[in-house]
């Protein structure tokens, strides 16, 4: 494989992303000079650029690589065939306004572009959907899933490498917040009864890494489970992150899976409850950070404030989600960045993004609109957060009755991260949403993008 890379940093790049070929070619469509030019990147063209059967990308697409990458084509690899180009001039982020325009005030499509708009509907759909991935006949994946949080392991006498575990577990975290869930669902039953194994049959630090890693895995099946709405078992699961942070000794560790028990209050109505909780965690975190605080400390801390903001938010307490927000805001100006450390995706982008779900679930669309126009989708670390920034945002312009924009903006999502609109109950009611309250031309579109992705609305 090594030797097809001719343009390395191109390839280097993309691996440092944690991007596949087909991911990146998606973003590249969505960039600004993607938008604007109708660029169609594929897999193809990205190969073609990583072997170096292409050495020089014509301008549209240089121009969507600068804004993409933040780097200039002559940094990422390419040489030009001819003379030295001048650098691409910097170009604004990513906006709302031009997600929502994407299929939004023009004219009515002709049959012609209704035809060319369906080919991109199906386009969008080549990724596995989450549902088809999990549902397949004989998989029952997510009742794999359950058995394996309520059952014990059998291989006791199996050796099980802990190296290898943490590898495995660092791979579902990041196909998790690529939001490749059907990939996660697959091997979460094999990683939870695995570490089962190792916690059960190890001493020592080993032990203690075994269940730091145990809560890890156990927070993400719980947050896979609230994505489907599967409550019961999502509290289990959340529970049994907690307990493994406490055995693991880890303050960082018992400060991250204390994300999820918020979200696991939250998601049974227990608002201020959950309020009360992320702010004592968060407390106790606080009470800690000296002013040298490394990167991980400030994003558990950071990102614990940002769920408390939630949690307030949605128990009508405005005052306490400003001041949530206002802290976290300065723990993400002392961080600089916008970061993944502790798998938080914490930074200051990040805050911004939970300004707009604050202002969205204080009943302030308008607000919400304004706030999710300062982000740039681009900088955000994961593709998850990206997707539901976006889906937010949908949702305030379906409240102002935006309703062709709050079409655009999701199909922006889906476009990113096409199970977190396909395979979520959330997703699939937004769309429900807009197609039942909108106007008759964008109800036809509605129900043609719906067929398309393969959902109801």
């Amino acid at each position: 494989m090594a030797a097809e890379q001719q343009n390395a940093r191109l390839w280097e790049w993309r691996i440092k992303a944690d991007l596949s070929r087909g991911e990146m070619a998606k973003m590249v469509n969505l960039t600004h000079s993607g938008i604007k030019y109708g660029l169609v990147c594929d897999e193809e063209r990205i190969r073609r650029w990583e072997t170096g059967e292409v050495s020089w990308p014509r301008e549209p697409y240089r121009l969507a690589l600068t804004e993409l990458t933040r780097l200039a084509p002559e940094d990422l690899g390419f040489t030009p065939t001819r003379r030295a180009i001048k650098a691409c001039p910097e170009l604004p982020p990513i906006s709302i306004d031009t997600l929502a325009n994407r299929t939004s005030e023009t004219d009515p499509p002709s049959r012609g572009e209704d035809d060319v708009r369906r080919r991109e509907f199906v386009g969008l759909t080549g990724g596995a959907l989450f549902s088809a991935a999990i549902d397949e006949p004989g998989g029952d994946a997510l009742d794999n899933l359950a058995m394996a949080l309520v059952g014990r392991s059998s291989h006791a006498d199996r050796p099980v490498r802990l190296g290898l575990l943490a590898d495995a577990v660092a791979t579902a975290k990041r196909d998790y917040q690529a939001c490749r869930y059907g990939q996660v669902v697959a091997v979460l039953p094999g990683l939870l009864r695995d570490l089962q194994t190792v916690c059960a049959n190890s001493a020592g630090d080993t032990r203690l890494r075994a269940y730091a890693l145990s809560a890890e895995v156990h927070h993400v099946a719980a947050s896979i489970l609230f994505k489907q709405e599967d409550k019961g078992m999502a509290w289990l699961a959340a529970d049994r992150s907690v307990q493994a942070a406490e055995v693991s000794q880890s303050p960082l560790v018992i400060g991250s899976s204390s994300r999820i028990v918020v979200h696991a209050l939250m998601d049974g109505g227990r608002h201020r409850a959950a309020t009360d909780f992320a702010r004592a965690a968060a407390q106790r975190m606080g009470s800690e950070l000296r002013s040298d605080a490394s990167a991980d400390e400030l994003s558990v801390y950071g990102v614990l404030l940002l769920r408390g903001a939630v949690a307030a938010a949605k128990a009508g307490d405005r005052r306490t989600a400003v001041e949530f927000l206002d802290e976290a805001a300065d723990a993400g100006r002392r961080l600089g960045y916008e970061g993944n450390h502790m798998w938080t995706a914490f930074g200051p982008g990040n805050v911004l993004c939970h300004r707009v779900s604050v202002a969205l679930r204080l009943g302030d669309a308008g607000t919400a609109i304004a706030y999710a126009r300062e982000v740039d989708i681009q900088a955000l670390a994961i593709n998850e957060r990206k997707a539901v920034m976006l889906l937010d945002t949908s949702r305030a312009l379906l409240m102002c009755g935006r309703h062709d924009r709050a079409l655009g903006v999701l199909r922006a999502a889906a476009d990113i991260a096409p199970e977190e609109v396909t395979g979520r109950p959330g997703g699939s009611r937004l769309l429900w949403d807009i197609g039942t309250t909108a106007p008759a031309g964008v109800r036809r579109e509605v129900r043609e993008y719906a067929a398309a992705m393969g959902v109801r609305a």
